[in-house]
């Protein structure tokens, strides 16, 4: 929480890397004493006993039967109903709960929907979401490009939207300052002839 993460060198996939790190409940089904990984120590794993670990162990660990996923607080039907409502009626964009809260619901979704009520429901409003806030995120784009801003500050994005709309963002941007610069040349040109 609180990193910056250089987007402008990163790619989706590399996002959704990081965000598998991200911390989330397990109840697991086997004893065994700390796991020593680079990251940090995790456990004791105790059956029945709660216990944090990164995502992507969760999800290893799930896909081999050793444990049962937490489903984050935030990734419930009342929680994305709420966040959607909110989302609609900001004109900013709203804080997320998690910076990677797409590839974590993608993620549990994938390999963990027996974990999540109402799964179903959940991906759709995870969908919903997305849209609306890559919706309102073309919007500002196009705001700004329609009054020739050269910079903008959009807070609350997450690193994959960031990422996402980077390539389109940086094409739109090239294009603009090759029609300001023609249009600069030809007014100045203008210019000149008048004056001759």
């Amino acid at each position: 929480r609180g990193k910056r993460i250089p987007c402008d060198v990163m790619e989706p996939s590399e996002v959704e890397f990081i965000a598998e790190q991200q911390l989330v409940t397990i109840i697991p089904n086997f004893s065994e004493n700390k796991i020593c990984l680079i990251s940090g120590d995790f456990g004791p794993f105790n059956p029945s006993m709660q216990t944090k670990v990164p995502l992507w162990l969760a999800i290893n660990l799930r896909q081999r039967h050793k444990c049962r996923i937490e489903c984050p607080s935030w990734l419930t039907v009342d929680a994305l109903c709420t966040k959607k409502t909110e989302e609609q009626e900001s004109t900013t964009f709203t804080h997320m709960s998690s910076p990677h809260y797409l590839e974590e619901a993608m993620l549990l979704l994938n390999n963990a929907a027996d974990d999540i009520p109402r799964a179903d429901e959940v991906r759709t409003l995870v969908k919903d979401l997305w849209d609306l806030r890559m919706a309102k995120l073309r919007r500002s784009v196009n705001q700004m490009i329609s009054e020739n801003a050269t910079h903008a500050q959009l807070d609350g994005l997450t690193p994959l939207e960031i990422c996402s709309t980077q390539p389109f963002l940086r094409q739109a941007l090239d294009h603009l300052l090759v029609l300001n610069n023609n249009q600069a040349l030809h007014q100045g040109s203008s210019q000149m002839d008048s004056t001759l």
